[in-house]
C-alpha cells in the first residue's frame, strides 16, 4: 500500500444493496422508463436533440445514420452506437411508431423481422412532428443540464406541443418494473385533451367518448372494449387484437385474406409457426399458405380444404396462432423523476401542466426579449428625434466608450441605448427608417402588453393551449387505423354474428350443425313432414336443440363428461347439409356421444353461476344435482360431469334454480315427480342418487323435465311414442288436484301414458304451454313442426293421438318444443340481457 492511502473495511451485503439500488434507479429514471410530459426515453430525446445539433430538419437533405448516431454518442449518450442507432430506426419505422419521428431513407427493416442496414449505408432526417416536439426549445422553455463530461447542455425535457407518450406509447423493461403504453389517435387524443382543459373533473368514461381506444400502427381489430376501459381506468388491461381478415373464392377454394396483423406481430414468424401447427395437425382445413404482401399492402392468403367451413377454421387461427394477440398495457412513466402508474385521465393531466409550463416560461422568455428591444427602440428615437445634436457629440467624441459616456449624460440614457445609438447605421438616419422605428416601437408595446396579459390570466393561456393543440390536430390528425369489435368476449372469440335463434342438430354419428329457425316451417299436425338434414347410409339425427348464437352450451356425454362451446363456433349448414363431425370441434374420445346440453347465459357472472344448478339423469334411474359453478371453468380436454357406473349412461342435464320440481319418464311409460331440494348439491365426481325405479331390465329412463315452481300451474307434459302416439296433460287440474302426484325420489312412478304395441314404447318427455311449437324428427330424416295448441289435454291414462305419419319401419329419432317465432326473438333479447336461466330453459328442452 502506498503512502497516504488506508484501507476501509465495509460490509459486502451492505455495499451490494446500495450499488444495486444506485444502478437500478439509474435504469429507471435515465434509461428505460418515459417521461410522462414528452413521452421520451432518453435515448429518443438525444437522438433529436443531435438532429436538431446537426441541423437535419424535415426540410433539409437527408444526413448519414453514422454521422447522427457519431453525434448523440460523442456529446450525449456515452453508450454503444447500437442502442442509439436502433433507437433511431424504431423511430422511423411505420409498423413501430404510429407517428413516424424520424424520416429514414435506406432500408430500415420490414414488418418480417429483418434487420435494417447498417448505419453507413442507411440516411435518416427528422419529420416535421419533431420539430413541433423541440418547438420553442431556444426560448428557456425546459432546464438543461450537463451531458455526461460536462461540457455540453443537454434539454431534461421536450417543451412538446405534441401529446407524444399517448399517441406513440412506450415499452421499456427497467429493473423491478417495466412500462408497456399504447399508441392512440391524434385526433383522439387532441380531443379528449381539449374535453379535459374544458372541464377538469371529466370522469374518464366521458374521455372514453372522445378516445376510445388504443389505435395501432398495423391496424387490426381492437376485439372487446372489457380490457381497454381497464387499462383507461387503473393504467393496466389487456387489449386484445386481431387480424383483419375478409373470405374469397380462388380456383374454386375457399380463402382467407389477412390484410392487417395485430402490433408487433413478425408475419414470417407467424406463418412458419401456422405452418408447424398445419404439419403437426392441430389446425385442420388449410391446404397452402402464401404471404402475397407487396409495396402495395400486406396481403397473407389461406387457401382453405374444399370441406373446410371458413368460419371454424379462422375460430382455430385465432385461437391457436399470432392472428389474434394481446398487449398488455401497464402504463408507468416517469412523473417528476419517480416511476408512477397512470390511469388515461393522470396522462393527459401531466401533459397539459408540461404544456402551461412551457407556455409561460415561453411567455416570460419573449416578454423579455420583447422588453429589451423596446427599451433600445426607445433609444434609437431619442436619437432619431435629436439626430443632429447626436451626430456632433459623436463626431466631437475620440473613441466609442467616450461616445457612449456623453450620450448617457445627455439623453439620460441606458449603456444597452447609448451602445446602440453609437453602432447605429447611417442608413437609419432616413424619414422612411424613422418611421418603421416608431412604428416597431407600437407593434412591440402592444406584444409587450398582451404578453403580460397572458402572464396575468390562467383562461388565457388554456385557450392559447387548446388554440395550438387544434392547430396540431389540424396539421397531423388521421382517421384511425385499428377498428374496434365491442361484441369481444374474454373466454373465447365472438365473430360479428346476429343474436337470432338457430336449431342444432347432432347426428347419430355425430355430425353437428347449426341452421336458422326461420328454415323450418310450420305444418298442421298429421303432416308427412320435409326433408331436412342429408345423412350418410346407416345415421340418423338424434339430438335437436334450439339456442341463440351468443348462447354458452355446455356439451355432456354419455361417459360423463362436459364440454364448453359458444353456439356460434359450431358450423353453419343448411337444411340438407350433414355438419362437421363433432369430434373436430370438442376433443370428445372415438366411443362417446354427446347426450345433452345446457344452454347457459354468462359463465363469468359469479350471482348468476352461484344460483343455479345442473341436474343430470342417467339411463338407470341415478339422478345428481351439481352448482353450475363448478362448470364455469372447462378445459380442453373436458371436465368430468358426473362419475357413470358400470351399464349406465349419462342421459339428461338441466339447468335449475335449485327450486324446481323433477319429473323423470321411463320407456315402460311411468314417470316419477319430486321435489329438487330432495337432491343435495354434491361435486362434480359423484356418481349420485336414486330417481327412478326402473320395471325391468329392459326398463330405461328416456327423459327428464325439470318445472320452476311458479310455472307449475301452467305446465303440461306432453309424451310422444316411438310410433308418433302423443298427447298432452296438465300437471295440476282445474281444482289445483296433482295429475303427477308428488312422491319421493326412487318410486316406481304413476302411469304417464298407455303403452300398447301399436303405440310403441315411450321416448319423449317435454314441459308445454299453448305458444309453444313442437318439432320431431325421424330416424330417416323427416322433419315436421307444429303448434302444440293443436293437440288437446288429455286423462293420464289415454294413449293420445297420432302426431306423425310414420312410414314403414321408420320410428321418432327426437322431439323439441321451440318457440313461437313472432315471439323468439323479443323473449330471447329479454333473457339475454337479464341473464336469466329461464331464456335458456325454455328455448331449449332437449331429448333423445
Amino acid at each position: 500500500m502506498s503512502d497516504g492511502e488506508r484501507l476501509i473495511p465495509i460490509n459486502i451485503e451492505d455495499e451490494m444493496k446500495s450499488a444495486y439500488i444506485d444502478y437500478s434507479m439509474s435504469v429507471i429514471v435515465s434509461r428505460a422508463l418515459p417521461d410522462v410530459r414528452d413521452g421520451l426515453k432518453p435515448v429518443h430525446r438525444r437522438v433529436l436533440y443531435g438532429m436538431y445539433d446537426l441541423g437535419v430538419f424535415s426540410n433539409r437533405a437527408h444526413k448519414k445514420s453514422a454521422r447522427i448516431v457519431g453525434e448523440v454518442l460523442g456529446k450525449y449518450h456515452p453508450h454503444g452506437d447500437s442502442s442509439v442507432y436502433d433507437a433511431m430506426v424504431r423511430m422511423a419505422q411505420e409498423w413501430s411508431l404510429r407517428y413516424l419521428l424520424v424520416d429514414g431513407q435506406g432500408n430500415f427493416g420490414s414488418v418480417d423481422g429483418d434487420s435494417p442496414a447498417a448505419m453507413r449505408y442507411t440516411e435518416a432526417r427528422m419529420k416535421k412532428m419533431s420539430e413541433d416536439i423541440m418547438a420553442d426549445i431556444d426560448k428557456e422553455t425546459v432546464d438543461f443540464q450537463l451531458n455526461f463530461d460536462d461540457t455540453l447542455q443537454e434539454p431534461t425535457v421536450m417543451p412538446t406541443r405534441i401529446p407524444n407518450l399517448l399517441i406513440n406509447g412506450a415499452s421499456g423493461i427497467a429493473v423491478g418494473m417495466a412500462t408497456n403504453m399504447a399508441p392512440h389517435n391524434l385526433t383522439e387524443v387532441v380531443d379528449g385533451t381539449l374535453a379535459y382543459i374544458d372541464n377538469n373533473d371529466i370522469e374518464i368514461d366521458e374521455l372514453i367518448n372522445h378516445i376510445k381506444a388504443p389505435d395501432f400502427p398495423t391496424g387490426g381489430i381492437i376485439y372487446g372494449m372489457d380490457g381497454v376501459r381497464e387499462a383507461f381506468k387503473t393504467g393496466r388491461g389487456r387489449v386484445v387484437i386481431r387480424a383483419k381478415v375478409a373470405f374469397e373464392e380462388s380456383n374454386g377454394k375457399e380463402c382467407i385474406v389477412v390484410t392487417e396483423i395485430p402490433y408487433q406481430v413478425n408475419k414470417a414468424e407467424m406463418i412458419k409457426k401456422t405452418a408447424d401447427l398445419i404439419n403437426e395437425k392441430r389446425i385442420e382445413g388449410i391446404s397452402n399458405i402464401r404471404d402475397e404482401s407487396d409495396r402495395s399492402g400486406m396481403r397473407i392468403v389461406y387457401e382453405l380444404k374444399r370441406d373446410a367451413v371458413p368460419n371454424v377454421v379462422l375460430n382455430t387461427l385465432y385461437k391457436y396462432t399470432q392472428l389474434q394477440s394481446s398487449f398488455s398495457v401497464n402504463n408507468i412513466a416517469l412523473v417528476n423523476g419517480r416511476p408512477q402508474m397512470l390511469n388515461l385521465k393522470d396522462l393527459i393531466h401531466y401533459f397539459v401542466e408540461h404544456r402551461h409550463d412551457v407556455v409561460v416560461r415561453r411567455t416570460q422568455f419573449e416578454l423579455r426579449k420583447a422588453e429589451e428591444r423596446a427599451h433600445i427602440l426607445e433609444g434609437l428615437i431619442i436619437a432619431s428625434d435629436n439626430i443632429d445634436e447626436v451626430i456632433a457629440l459623436i463626431r466631437a467624441s475620440k473613441d466609442g466608450d467616450e461616445a457612449r459616456a456623453k450620450l448617457i449624460e445627455r439623453f439620460n440614457l441606458s449603456d444597452i441605448q447609448a451602445r446602440a445609438i453609437v453602432e447605429m447605421r447611417l442608413r437609419q438616419l432616413t424619414g422612411l427608417e424613422q418611421d418603421k422605428l416608431r412604428a416597431e416601437y407600437e407593434e412591440i408595446m402592444k406584444l409587450i402588453q398582451r404578453l403580460k396579459d397572458l402572464l396575468a390570466s390562467k383562461e388565457l393561456r388554456m385557450e392559447l393551449i387548446k388554440e395550438e393543440l387544434i392547430e396540431i390536430r389540424d396539421k397531423y390528425g388521421d382517421a384511425r387505423r385499428s377498428s374496434i369489435e365491442y361484441s369481444g368476449g374474454d373466454v373465447s372469440i365472438e365473430d360479428l354474428i346476429a343474436d337470432e335463434n338457430v336449431v342444432i342438430t347432432i347426428s347419430h354419428a355425430g355430425y353437428i350443425k347449426r341452421t336458422n329457425l326461420s328454415e323450418y316451417k310450420t305444418q298442421n299436425r298429421g303432416g308427412v313432414g320435409q326433408k331436412s338434414a342429408g345423412t350418410r347410409d346407416q345415421d340418423f339425427l338424434e339430438h335437436l336443440f334450439v339456442a341463440t348464437n351468443h348462447q354458452y352450451l355446455l356439451f355432456f356425454t354419455q361417459k360423463g363428461k362436459c364440454f364448453w362451446m359458444r353456439v356460434y363456433e359450431i358450423p353453419e349448414g343448411s337444411k340438407t347439409s350433414k355438419g362437421r363431425a363433432i369430434q373436430n370441434l370438442i376433443n370428445i374420445e372415438s366411443d362417446d356421444k354427446v347426450k345433452a346440453f345446457i344452454c347457459t347465459q354468462d359463465l363469468k357472472d359469479e350471482e348468476y353461476i352461484n344460483s343455479h344448478y345442473v341436474i343430470m339423469a342417467t339411463k338407470q334411474g341415478q339422478v345428481k344435482k351439481t352448482p353450475l359453478e363448478q362448470y364455469s371453468r372447462p378445459r380442453q380436454n373436458g371436465i368430468n360431469a358426473i362419475t357413470i357406473r358400470e351399464d349406465d349412461e349419462l342421459l339428461e342435464a338441466k339447468l335449475t334454480d335449485g327450486e324446481s320440481q323433477v319429473l323423470v319418464a321411463v320407456k315402460s311409460g311411468k314417470l316419477v315427480r319430486f321435489e329438487e331440494e330432495k337432491t343435495r348439491p354434491m361435486g362434480r365426481t359423484a356418481s349420485g342418487v336414486r330417481g327412478i325405479t326402473l320395471a325391468d331390465d329392459k326398463d330405461e329412463v328416456i327423459g327428464m323435465v325439470s318445472v320452476k315452481k311458479e310455472d307449475i300451474n301452467d305446465t303440461q307434459l306432453l309424451v310422444v311414442t316411438e310410433n308418433g302416439y302423443g298427447k298432452r296433460t296438465k300437471l295440476v287440474d282445474e281444482d289445483g288436484e296433482d295429475v303427477y302426484r308428488i312422491t319421493n325420489r326412487g318410486g316406481k312412478g304413476v302411469k304417464t301414458l298407455n303403452i300398447t304395441e301399436k303405440t310403441g314404447a315411450l321416448i319423449s318427455i317435454n314441459a308445454v304451454t299453448d305458444e309453444d311449437d313442437l318439432m320431431i324428427i325421424n330416424k330417416s330424416g323427416l322433419t315436421i313442426r307444429m303448434e302444440v295448441s293443436d293437440l288437446r289435454v288429455m286423462g293420464r291414462a289415454t294413449q293420445g293421438v297420432r302426431l306423425i305419419n310414420i312410414k314403414g319401419n321408420d320410428s321418432i329419432a327426437a322431439v323439441t318444443k321451440v318457440m313461437k317465432e313472432e315471439e323468439s326473438e323479443e323473449e330471447i333479447e329479454e333473457g339475454t340481457e337479464n341473464h336469466s336461466a329461464e331464456t335458456a330453459d325454455d328455448a331449449s328442452e332437449t331429448q333423445e
